[in-house]
């Protein structure tokens, strides 16, 4: 009975449905549920309806670590707006056929499809990524090359939105993944405050790569933090590379090196993605001069912002506003 209450509550909500299938890995099925599935008290609604769902009574977890039963039956995922495939690490081990119907069949109704690490080989046997692009581990990049050519493989990045279909490289990802999907749905604000809650970074790019390389330093401290929260607190500055070198006391080739090392992307794609960051969310706290967005983000004039809002999410700041402005919440 509570099971049924807590399920009435969410009525009407993005239903959000998890196959988990034999051997599939805990981790990035606890990722899913801390971003989908939790209720979001401090936010005073919940954002998700969220269901698991596997074509057994029981399910053996990854390595057996422990066995998962309770959950409903594969037909929940017939329900689903959104379905999140399972992922395992024996990705040599052909997938039920059972799993993969259900997969066609969410992706024929129009359903969004979301693979976290191994996921992606899981929607590639179902044939839903023919001609699509798709991200996958690095250390299983190859043998997904061999046997799905005709997939659109990007190997060294976080994830890879391709609209309907979403694909992380690696268990960490997910969280990247999950986070950005929030933000599609409910704007920066909401995915802010989710990824709070998680005490995780509340916004990392698809594009940078998976694998960043930290050595031990040789310094005592080479940190970005003190410079990255400077120039946080100055985004409507006219910041520069050298400017924030400058207050590193760092030549500009160490930043953009320390920058690749720790964060896996240049100091100028980081201005900018926090400075759109900034700007949505200025939008979505009511503001609706767009020159006063762009001036205050330090994005300088509403041209750029469009352009960059367009490159950067696909939208105009207008298409924004009417989606996550206060008048549509």
């Amino acid at each position: 009975m509570a099971k049924e209450s807590s399920h009435a509550v969410r009525a009407g909500l993005h239903r959000v449905v998890v196959i988990v299938d034999e051997n599939s890995n805990p981790f990035e099925l606890g990722c899913a549920t801390e971003v989908f599935g939790l209720p979001r008290p401090e936010l005073g609604r919940d954002l998700y309806d969220f269901r698991l769902c596997a074509a057994e009574p029981s399910t053996v977890m990854r390595d057996g670590f422990f066995t998962l039963t309770g959950v409903a039956e594969l037909e929940e995922a017939d329900e689903a707006d959104t379905l999140i495939v399972p992922n395992r690490p024996d990705v040599e081990v052909p997938r039920r056929l059972v799993v993969l119907d259900a997969i066609r069949r969410a992706h024929e109704r129009g359903a969004r499809l979301i693979g976290f690490c191994s996921g992606a080989f899981t929607m590639a046997e179902a044939g839903v990524l023919d001609g699509r692009r798709a991200t996958a581990h690095w250390q299983w990049a190859d043998s997904f090359r061999t046997r799905f050519p005709s997939v659109r493989l990007e190997p060294d990045v976080l994830f890879v939105d391709d609209g309907d279909i979403l694909t992380a490289a690696g268990s960490a990802a997910a969280l990247d993944l999950g986070l950005h999907v929030v933000r599609r749905d409910y704007g920066a604000e909401i995915a802010n405050a989710v990824s709070r809650r998680l005490v995780f970074a509340a916004h990392r790019d698809g594009g940078q790569r998976q694998f960043v390389e930290r050595p031990m330093p040789n310094l005592p401290d080479e940190s970005l933090a003190p410079v990255l929260d400077w120039a946080n607190e100055r985004l409507d500055s006219p910041l520069t590379v050298a400017a924030l070198a400058a207050r590193a006391a760092v030549s500009p080739a160490t930043l953009h090196r320390r920058f690749q090392a720790q964060l896996g992307t240049t100091p100028l794609r980081w201005l900018t993605g926090e400075r759109l960051a900034l700007a949505c969310r200025l939008i979505e706290r009511g503001e609706t001069r767009f020159e006063v967005v762009a001036r205050r983000s330090g994005l300088g004039t509403a041209a750029n912002l469009r352009a960059l809002m367009r490159r950067e999410t696909g939208v105009t700041p207008s298409a924004y506003q009417r989606r996550f402005g206060p008048e549509a919440k």
